[in-house]
């Protein structure tokens, strides 16, 4: 059975464009093949073989693409509350043990951007965080040890 992927409608709407980009991309690659093939003897040939493992790189993300996009569940934003974080709020909170303060959007492990805010669902700081509420102290499991985090806001 296949992983039901979380996401917003943004991201589910990024994921059809970027697998309607991989699809345009067949019949450019079968013509590179083509015309490889064309040019004779094909155990020696560099670019038919750069071609064919274009095509199977290819062949793996348009799988991978079709398998999020029919597995994806469109979270209702309308429904997410405050009262307890869960995907799509953004949290506010203190790691106590390093005496910062931070701010991430939890969203779906496709949508992640840690750089531009956004905390994937299935990282150890947000699954400690998941179904707390503010004022909460929870301890997040990352590789480098226990980090304490204290919850000062839940925000949509």
């Amino acid at each position: 059975m296949a992983d039901i992927h979380y996401m917003t409608q943004e991201g589910l709407d990024k994921l059809k464009k970027d697998l309607a980009e991989a699809l345009a991309q067949r019949p450019v690659i079968s013509a590179a093949i083509a015309e490889a093939r064309e040019k004779g003897d094909l155990s020696e040939n560099a670019e038919y073989d750069a071609a064919r493992d274009a095509q199977g790189l290819l062949e793996v993300k348009i799988a991978k693409l079709k398998d999020l996009v029919a597995n994806a569940k469109v979270i209702d934003e309308s429904q997410i509350g405050t009262d307890k974080v869960q995907m799509m709020n953004k949290v506010k909170f203190q790691n106590l043990t390093l005496n910062t303060v931070m701010e991430y959007t939890i969203v779906g492990e496709t949508e992640a951007d840690f750089a531009n805010g956004k905390l994937a669902v299935t990282t150890p700081i947000a699954r400690a965080l998941l179904g707390h509420s503010k004022g909460e102290t929870v301890e997040a499991k990352v590789p480098s040890g226990i980090m304490k985090l204290k919850i000062l806001d839940i925000t949509l």
